[in-house]
């Protein structure tokens, strides 16, 4: 059997250990984020910022920067699925994988499914930029020159 380029053996261990991180990189630098923007407008990060449907939203200023912690997140995690996924072709996979489960998590969270106009919006927005981020910085990768010569040169 001939080995081929990239080939890809299906390994579950792998995936769920890749989501596990994902997920908990997604918190915490969502966690990151509401604390360095908190120190703008003088709030410190709760889990109401993060799970709650209700305070995203523009007319207030604990909305307002709740909603640029979640899109700065989004970018910091395309950034993740650089480092530990590696693949241009999983990074909507994971992506949909990690907001699906903040989904499950907020509706747990708030005894109720997320009703919000502004949460969907955000939240629609944020798995566009980390998907498509992330997959333009894993295509980066992928398509780098392979060396066909690595033997040094000599001059004859």
């Amino acid at each position: 059997m001939a080995a081929q380029f990239r080939s890809y053996v299906w390994d579950p261990a792998l995936i769920v250990a890749q989501m596990v991180l994902l997920q908990a990189g997604y918190y915490s630098s969502l966690g990151l984020w509401l604390a360095l923007l908190g120190t703008l407008g003088s709030t410190g990060p709760s889990l109401h910022q993060v799970f709650s449907d209700e305070i995203l939203g523009f007319s207030t200023p604990p909305g307002r920067l709740s909603m640029m912690a979640f899109i700065l997140n989004a970018l910091t995690c395309a950034l993740g699925l650089l480092y530990f996924i590696r693949r241009g072709k999983q990074c909507l996979d994971f992506t949909v994988t990690v907001h699906f489960f903040h989904l499950l998590g907020c509706w747990i969270y708030n005894s109720h499914f997320p009703s919000t106009l502004t949460w969907w919006l955000v939240h629609i927005v944020c798995t566009a930029l980390m998907a498509a981020i992330g997959e333009y910085l894993c295509m980066r990768i992928e398509l780098r020159e392979i060396p066909l010569n690595s033997a040094p040169k000599s001059n004859v």
